[in-house]
């Protein structure tokens, strides 16, 4: 039967540690009759990286199943309300360029081809505006939802813009106060393994041994566990994605009432992008780029010159950045023995679409499902385990990757070398070739839980100005009306959301003042 799993051990904190803790915990219960336990350990020393401040809509349940409020969770996390993402001068780098990918999917999307219809009848007009009402509330400013809509409801698919070392410390106290998590502030000095090659116990400075029988590396850059202890090796994904390095300030609002975009705007650089996330009580900025196609000081210029442009040219108030730099990749396995990685040492490419978040949201949820109740059978949790999140990390690369490939600028061999065809991944490129003459569908994504719906990629794909060609084998779906009906159903649902919602900021200001109705 082999030993029976009853300690999880997290190594590190930050988001990804208290994350997987409160996930776990929640469904596992530590400290019940069954004598299960979940320790995190960190050092007290050891800052979190704490840049990634978007989720996505997944937030909302991963909150709701741990037990968190809402309510506690936007104040005490700086947090706001996102609705998608919009992209500015990311296909030909002109005033006026941009297009949104929206969390709502599009009307009757399960039920018609809109694509074609599109083309045919309203190509003057750009997909998602079309399609979808949701960009329209983000051009407004609109929140998601009504101020007496519930904790965790939506009007509109929402998921969060937060203040990472806040969310840090809100989970932190919920984990330990709710949930039953055993916090150990210590410095592990050493690893002891097993016979068999398993982790078996952490050496601390204070509290000796450590032992377990599940050990998650949360450590970050360091992977102290998946990779300075087993040498599992990492897949640098830099000739796909080029962009290594992120300069990131915080940038205050001239007043307590400025407007909180409803999204986050990625803005396109001559060697990246620069990213503008609203908070409550600032914005967070940052200018992600390729080190082989700029200087750092060039780099810093770009974030300058459009703080400058966004801000009435208060970038003299704004300190020197923090520099990040870092290897787009992944581990060539996730969960090794007795040791599985989440967050930043089992992987991290750069922050475009916030899927660093959402891989730690999958990545605890698998673990919680399928945790292995014996050492015996805890091998093949490990194998699907990598079978999934290898699938899932190509997913987010090929997803990223076509934001570039579909670009139009020529002002830099940034972009220029994006679309060289032996930087596309092979599987990217056949969809292409299949999306030239039908939409991108479910058939090209067949897991249950997949990183990106087709859906975005239609958002994506046409918002980029790709344009679909004449099949002389139309579907009979293509002609039939019905999406007739759904374009208008669109534009009236447009109509009803921009008159009945609040303000991203007045829906704030209320979840500060009176909170959120419990469900």
């Amino acid at each position: 039967m082999g030993s029976v799993i009853k300690h999880v051990v997290i190594v590190g904190g930050g988001s990804a540690g208290w994350l997987t803790a409160g996930v776990i915990a929640a469904e596992h219960r530590p400290n019940s009759a069954t004598g299960f336990r979940v320790t995190l350990i960190e050092s007290p020393d050891v800052k979190t990286i704490g840049v990634g401040e978007g989720t996505w809509p997944t937030m909302r349940d991963t909150l709701r199943n741990m037990g968190a409020s809402e309510t506690r969770f936007l104040r005490e996390c700086d947090a706001s309300f996102k609705q998608g993402s919009k992209f500015v001068k990311w296909v030909n780098g002109d005033d006026g360029d941009y297009y949104y990918h929206p969390f709502v999917l599009p009307s009757g999307y399960n039920e018609t081809n809109l694509v074609a219809e599109w083309q045919r009848r309203h190509a003057g007009v750009p997909f998602a505006d079309l399609v979808s009402f949701q960009p329209h509330l983000c051009e407004q400013g609109k929140a998601p939802k009504q101020k007496t809509t519930p904790e965790f409801a939506a009007v509109a698919n929402y998921a969060y813009h937060l203040d990472a070392g806040k969310f840090g410390q809100f989970l932190q106290k919920h984990c330990i106060e709710n949930l039953g998590v055993t916090h150990v502030l210590d410095h592990v000095r050493g690893i002891s393994s097993a016979q068999n090659g398993d982790i078996e116990s952490l050496q601390t400075d204070k509290h000796g041994e450590l032992e377990g029988d599940l050990f998650i590396d949360c450590t970050g850059f360091a992977a102290v566990l998946i990779g300075q202890h087993y040498d599992v090796p990492f897949i640098s994904r830099k000739n796909v994605l080029f962009n290594d390095t992120a300069l990131a300030v915080q940038v205050p609002y001239p007043d307590d009432n400025s407007p909180i975009a409803s999204h986050t705007i990625s803005t396109a650089q001559a060697a990246g992008w620069v990213w503008d996330i609203g908070l409550p009580t600032r914005r967070g900025i940052g200018h992600v780029y390729s080190s082989s196609h700029t200087s750092d000081a060039e780099a810093e210029s770009a974030l300058r010159t459009y703080i400058e442009q966004t801000t009435s040219g208060n970038a003299g108030e704004v300190g020197a950045p923090r520099k990040i730099a870092f290897n787009p990749g992944h581990r060539e396995k996730f969960w090794h023995r007795n040791c599985v990685a989440v967050g930043i040492s089992a992987g991290f490419i750069e922050p475009l679409e916030a899927s660093a978040l959402a891989l730690i949201e999958l990545s605890a949820a698998m673990i919680r499902d399928e945790m292995p109740a014996t050492r015996d059978v805890m091998d093949i949790a490990a194998r699907r385990f990598n079978e999934r999140f290898r699938y899932r990390w190509d997913r987010v690369i090929d997803f990223l990757k076509l934001h570039y490939i579909l670009s139009k600028r020529t002002d830099s061999d940034f972009w220029k070398d994006n679309r060289r065809a032996e930087t596309i991944p092979e599987r990217l490129q056949e969809l292409m070739e299949v999306w030239r003459y039908q939409p991108p569908s479910h058939n090209d994504f067949y897991q249950i839980q997949e990183v990106f719906p087709s859906a975005s990629y239609q958002y994506v794909l046409y918002g980029m100005g790709f344009k679909p060609e004449e099949r002389a084998t139309q579907r009979a779906s293509d002609d039939d009306g019905r999406a007739t009906g759904f374009l208008q159903e669109s534009a009236n649902l447009t109509r009803k959301m921009l008159g009945a919602l609040p303000s991203n900021r007045e829906l704030i200001n209320q979840v500060k003042s009176h909170g959120l109705h419990k469900i």
